[in-house]
């Protein structure tokens, strides 16, 4: 089989419009569990909250207003999640747990207790907009024009004073409740920032795949951060701008991968071993790098420590 068969331009194009969609949930964990340093465990639940929401308003003829309402639909669960965490004294882990067990039954009802709601036939966002696009990329377009807008307002969010105050929340805790800031609140918003953007993620792909069902948000933290952990293996941990650009181009290379991993004919049902595998490697692969290093320099410092004995031996 050629390599043209193997990897087309056609399904490059649609690896690259999943990467951009599911950036956003990357962009989401780079706030969480790299900036607060809270494992949010509710990233899957809220995808489908949001994956959810859209269809349904896109059913009713509203496809735009179906994204904003489940940005505001992530907001109220990241507000929840928050809320036990700050104010209830429950765990970050077990907060996520319970939120994403709750968002179970909440998902189910939105969809009015069926598993899968098909949008066929409805207008989308990019249905509306592919009269002024090329017919090939309008999809891929679209996606890179929401996720540049998302990612300059995050970096531009992240450098005000209070993106700074929620950056510093993450770094030390009790040095930011010592500078007379309240770390509860600046959590709250920096967990509702991020489940809006996983929310969005899902709204965007299901008016993408037209679409929805209760278990597509299901392995949305390990896809998420296998494509965090690729990007800021890749970057490293630079400036906030760059880190977001690295967090997209890894979701990007991630769906890249698990594409050409379909057309080798490995079974879907590989999948998530192929996504943990991807994050265990992402993460091991700078403890070696640390570790090599390591090694060489002791190696170098013990050959300069006995090249001084020589020396005095002389």
């Amino acid at each position: 089989m050629s390599g043209t068969v193997i990897f087309s331009k056609l399904i490059f194009i649609g690896a690259l419009e999943q990467g951009f969609i599911y950036a956003l949930v990357a962009l989401a964990l780079f706030l969480s569990f790299s900036i607060l340093d809270i494992a949010d465990l509710s990233t899957d639940g809220c995808f489908t909250l949001g994956c959810v929401v859209s269809a349904i308003m896109t059913v009713n003829g509203y496809p735009v207003l179906g994204l904003l309402v489940a940005i505001l639909a992530g907001v109220c669960s990241g507000f929840v999640t928050a809320i036990l965490q700050t104010k209830l004294g429950v765990e970050s882990i077990l907060a996520g747990i319970i939120v994403n067990t709750a968002l179970y039954t909440i998902n189910m009802a939105v969809m009015g207790f069926v598993a899968n709601v098909n949008i066929f036939g409805c207008d989308t966002v990019f249905s509306k907009a592919k009269i002024f696009l090329p017919d090939e990329y309008y999809k891929l377009i679209i996606v890179v024009i929401i996720v540049i807008i998302v990612g300059v307002l995050l970096s531009f969010f992240l450098k005000t004073k209070l993106g700074l105050s929620i950056r510093a929340t993450g770094d030390n805790v009790y040095m930011v409740r010592a500078s007379s800031i309240n770390p509860a609140f600046t959590i709250t918003v920096g967990l509702c920032v991020a489940n809006s953007l996983t929310a969005l993620s899902g709204g965007i792909l299901a008016q993408y795949q037209k679409s929805a069902n209760i278990d597509v948000g299901t392995g949305m933290v390990t896809i998420g951060l296998a494509s965090l952990i690729i990007g800021e293996t890749l970057f490293g941990k630079r400036s906030i701008r760059v880190r977001i650009v690295g967090v997209v181009l890894g979701s990007c290379l991630y769906r890249v991968i698990i594409a050409l991993a379909l057309r080798l004919n490995i079974p879907a049902d590989f999948l998530k071993l192929i996504s943990a595998s991807i994050v265990a490697i992402a993460i091991i692969i700078p403890y070696m790098k640390k570790k090599t290093r390591f090694l060489i320099n002791r190696r170098v410092s013990k050959k300069e420590i006995e090249n001084m004995y020589d020396q005095e031996d002389l």
